[in-house]
């Protein structure tokens, strides 16, 4: 059964946005970028909410940039043909790859799991991400710890009122300082997910 993922930036102080709602500070070195590129490989389609996927839109037509080095156009080769389902209430239409959900979002993940196909179903955006992980649909957690305290923002971890126990899998720490932790939800065998 495909795995949920979650893999975003988060500052030491659990925010992956700032009060400012800038995230600048998330901005990859090389080895990170390397370090994502290599995990978009094992998506096998990817959740989006409206404010990311128009974040990413520049993707879509990024290969045409030519001021962009080979690592980012490597990025572009692998997301502009991923399968993309985009979660929004005020989006008529999407571009590329992606089509809008056509229900909610435990429903969409339960029939993605159903279907064949191979990779991670991945979740992004920070509403998005944080009802997957209160409705229990994330099977794995993979936060880029950076070091910076941005003092308050979107949390990385959504406010809810069941204790949650993980597991941990792997973590590999960058150059930059930045540590990547990846974290697998435990489920009993009568579990579904």
């Amino acid at each position: 059964m495909r795995s949920v993922t979650c893999s975003m930036g988060v500052s030491l102080d659990g925010y992956i946005v700032g009060p400012d709602g800038r995230f600048d500070w998330t901005e990859p070195d090389e080895e990170v970028f390397r370090f994502v590129t290599d995990e978009i490989r094992q998506v096998g389609v990817h959740l989006l909410g409206r404010r990311l996927y128009e974040t990413m839109l520049y993707w879509e037509t990024a290969d045409q940039d030519p001021s962009l080095d080979d690592s980012m156009l490597e990025w572009a080769a692998l997301w502009k043909p991923l399968p993309k389902v985009v979660f929004s209430t005020t989006l008529s239409a999407v571009q590329g790859t992606a089509r809008l959900a056509a229900g909610g979002l435990a429903e969409e993940i339960e029939r993605l799991r159903a279907e064949p196909g191979e990779g991670d179903i991945a979740i992004g955006g920070a509403t998005l991400a944080a009802e997957a992980a209160a409705a229990g649909l994330i099977d794995e957690y993979r936060p880029r710890v950076h070091p910076v305290l941005v003092g308050g923002g979107i949390p990385f971890f959504p406010q809810h009122e069941r204790r949650v126990d993980l597991e941990l899998v792997e973590t590999r720490t960058f150059g930059s300082g930045i540590v990547h932790l990846r974290y697998r939800v435990p489920r009993r065998s009568a579990d579904p997910r």
